[in-house]
């Protein structure tokens, strides 16, 4: 778009919204930054409002939550009558199942499994267990009559938060979620290494198990097989209706859409300050946490449209966080102070604000509540 728009893409960038699965966090959004600090990616570097990449999950609160619509039948109509000890393990695609027949096993001491996995018969080796009833590639009707008639939707580790673990739920599906011994991030796993994200995944479904949770969601690590077996036991004694968070029907898609439509202004100069100033709940962070974290240990969310009514000595002081003096530089972690000689450090470029990164002084983060399955709007918002 840049090269064939020239010089007049400047003049139509606050126009754009921006699909990014996995999100792009401020630091690797401006150009500058991102190659004084030398990150690496094709992804970012520009120098666009953050809230304009929108992404499938409510993963990073620098960009905007889209979403996406289930496809699915009324959750109501699914039958709540115990089912039989059915698995379908979560993986289309033969190499996904690499060096995890170990684990599969152990769920077909409990369950019959079943697989949905497209085989090459030209490139197959063979990694998935013979005891396996594979239905090959389905339909979206025959996939969830599938899923109607199953117990336990059985995820792998890959892919990394893809929609389908929704989907089963939304089917009356309870969704095994692995959980990671080390957490993934571009510094230890290939497919995140050129994502413009220093976000860490702690299990292949962080949404699921977040925001669902049981018992609709066990999060086990998946190695440890006496804890497996443990989880295993107790989801099949589990019974459970089909459930679909609002945020991910169409009706609840439409809510965001209609306010995003409404509010979101970038190309006016700064952007009005949206959600409204009284959701704001200002929280002062830990040295070495992100803004991100210490509005989540209030059970908030960070919301970085606040951060300049934060960003002045005079507006510090109203929260009690009183400066001896304030200087403005350009990072990722301001406004930010010291309590020792009570320094403060102002934001002084506005596409740094950041509810991502940790540093040794204590940030002065913007958070807010939110609606219990509409997690992009706050209870004044609507």
């Amino acid at each position: 778009m840049k090269k064939l728009t020239k010089t007049g893409f400047l003049k139509y960038a606050c126009l754009l919204r921006v699909l990014d699965s996995f999100g792009t966090e401020p630091a690797f959004n401006s150009k500058n930054y991102a190659m004084s600090h030398k990150l690496k990616t094709q992804w970012g570097k520009h120098n666009l409002n953050p809230r304009q990449f929108f992404t499938m999950f409510p993963h990073t609160a620098d960009n905007t939550f889209l979403g996406f619509v289930v496809n699915t039948v009324d959750p109501s109509s699914v039958s709540t009558e115990p089912r039989a000890p059915v698995s379908l393990v979560y993986a289309k695609e033969e190499y996904m199942w690499e060096d995890k027949t170990a684990y599969v096993d152990v769920v077909r001491e409990f369950t019959e499994v079943h697989a949905t996995v497209h085989i090459d018969k030209k490139l197959t080796k063979n990694r998935i267990p013979p005891y396996v009833k594979n239905h090959g590639l389905l339909s979206s009707e025959d996939l969830q009559s599938l899923l109607q008639t199953t117990k336990l939707f059985i995820g792998l580790g890959f892919p990394y938060e893809g929609p389908a673990p929704l989907e089963a739920i939304a089917n009356g599906c309870v969704f095994i979620n692995p959980r990671f011994k080390e957490p993934k991030s571009r510094l230890n796993t290939k497919f995140f290494a050129d994502k413009p994200t220093f976000r860490t995944l702690v299990s292949q479904s962080p949404y699921a198990e977040t925001y669902v949770g049981k018992p609709h969601v066990f999060t086990v690590d998946v190695g440890d097989t006496d804890e497996l077996r443990s989880v295993l036991k107790e989801a099949l004694r589990t019974n459970v209706s089909a459930y679909l968070p609002h945020e991910f029907t169409m009706g609840g898609m439409l809510q965001r859409l209609a306010l995003y439509t409404e509010k979101h202004d970038f190309c006016n100069g700064a952007p009005g300050i949206w959600p409204p100033r009284e959701a704001l709940r200002v929280r002062v962070s830990q040295k070495g946490e992100s803004c991100n974290s210490a509005c989540t240990q209030l059970g908030l969310l960070c919301e970085p449209s606040f951060f300049p009514l934060l960003n002045t000595v005079e507006a510090l002081a109203s929260h009690d966080i009183n400066c001896s003096g304030g200087t403005y530089a350009e990072d990722i972690y301001h406004p930010s102070f010291e309590r020792v000689g009570k320094e403060c450090v102002l934001q002084k470029n506005g596409l740094l604000y950041s509810c991502a990164g940790e540093v040794s002084r204590h940030r002065v983060c913007p958070c807010r509540d939110f609606v219990k399955g509409q997690t992009a709007l706050c209870k004044a918002c609507i």
